[in-house]
């Protein structure tokens, strides 16, 4: 039987692939570190923690949930918004909680699109707002983040795009940003908003790195008008160390959150009532939880740059996020190929940078989510590493290399 028309173009998820050969160099004894993936490798708090245990041994917790979820998990989200970003959100009626923000991606998209709508995705960027958008039908038109232009959009070339394409109808925004780690400003929040009320679009930002590495976390929700055009999708994994508990959060003026449940309800039943309430007492932890966080996220980082010292990459250091993003050196033809003579010849596995899109692929980008005593075994792996650097003048080579699906 033939798969239905909607996977057309849409392959694997990269790291679902690559985790196998991972596993199949690890069967045969090479035991690879994984610098690729930023899943964060520490618990969640012990209260968290104790909270799931206890909440899970009374009797009454095990049923079905809302699926608006728990208006203890909702209140306690208004309060860390209230908090963090010093935004005011109805607990009752602008919050909607997700098993994963990234589910959250594709009912949004489910939601609004419509056939051959039209969608500004960023490049580089995450590869589920793509594929999001093809499985809902719609289609991608992608927005350069460029070096030079400090990994902002260029507002310019969106407006000759918007000019180019018909039905354009949404906007993914991401920041900080993956995989750059570039932070936001005020300013440039404002002037998303103001772009997508001028061309009445529909703003989605994706904020799951707020406070890794980040003093002022921000959300575009503290723009001046931004619950007119703007939803925000937030995330526990990477704040809280809670990745595979996977709860997210939508957040946005009532209309669209109505609008989105109305998906959802049809896709799922309510997160398990522990875990929600776990969630709750997860947001409640003060100052102390994100600067220990942060803490040991510098550490690493700093032996992160030293790696790629070895390595001869450039990069940021006022990077945010779980990860480093480095330009990799001009004897080589990109990230690709740097990525695989570091896992091939070294045992070390890194992401190459053309994942995220052609504006990439002469970048790589490294985890966090490592021990300090992993990465300096990776670093003393690749000082000794076999094989040469793969040299390639042809200023073409990296066009024919495809960006996986």
């Amino acid at each position: 039987m033939e798969v239905a028309n909607r996977l057309n173009g849409i392959g694997e998820y990269y790291f679902s692939q690559k985790l196998r050969e991972i596993d199949e160099l690890n069967k045969q004894g090479k035991q690879i570190i994984n610098l690729g993936i930023g899943s964060p490798d520490r618990p969640p708090h012990s209260d968290v923690v104790a909270e799931l245990q206890q909440q899970s041994l009374l009797p009454n917790v095990h049923a079905y949930q809302s699926y608006k979820g728990s208006p203890i998990l909702r209140q306690a989200i208004s309060s860390w918004y209230k908090q963090w970003y010093d935004v005011k959100l109805n607990a009752d009626s602008e919050i909607l909680p997700l098993i994963g923000s990234k589910e959250g991606i594709v009912h949004i998209c489910m939601t609004f699109l419509n056939e051959n709508d039209t969608v500004f995705v960023p490049n580089p960027g995450y590869p589920t707002y793509s594929s999001a958008v093809k499985l809902a039908g719609g289609r991608v038109v992608e927005y350069d983040l460029k070096k030079e232009n400090d990994w902002f959009p260029d507002f310019g070339e969106m407006e000759k795009a918007i000019a180019k394409n018909e039905n354009l109808k949404m906007m993914f925004v991401n920041y900080p940003h993956m995989p750059t780690g570039k932070l936001p400003t005020s300013e440039l929040f404002q002037h998303i908003i103001d772009f997508g009320r001028k061309h009445n679009l529909l703003i989605v930002h994706d904020n799951p790195y707020s406070f890794i590495l980040n003093e002022n976390p921000k959300s575009i929700m503290e723009a001046d008008g931004a619950k007119d055009v703007a939803i925000e999708l937030n995330s526990l994994s990477k704040s809280h160390n809670m990745a595979g508990w996977r709860v997210g959060m939508l957040v946005g003026v009532k209309e669209k959150i109505d609008q989105v449940l109305r998906f959802k309800s049809n896709m799922d039943s309510g997160m398990f009532l522990p875990l929600q309430l776990a969630a709750a007492k997860a947001l409640s932890l003060g100052k102390d939880w994100f600067d220990e966080l942060n803490k040991i996220y510098q550490q690493r980082r700093q032996n992160i740059f030293r790696l790629l010292d070895k390595l001869g990459c450039a990069y940021d250091k006022e990077q945010a996020g779980l990860f480093v993003w480095a330009a990799v050196p001009p004897t080589y033809a990109d990230g690709y190929a740097l990525s695989d003579e570091v896992l091939y010849g070294a045992g070390v596995f890194i992401t190459p940078g053309g994942i995220f899109g052609s504006g990439g692929h002469q970048y790589v980008r490294l985890s966090l989510c490592a021990t300090l005593e992993k990465i300096e075994e990776a670093i003393q792996r690749i000082s000794g590493r076999t094989g040469q650097p793969n040299v390639n003048t042809d200023k073409n080579a990296g066009k024919s290399i495809q960006k996986p699906a």
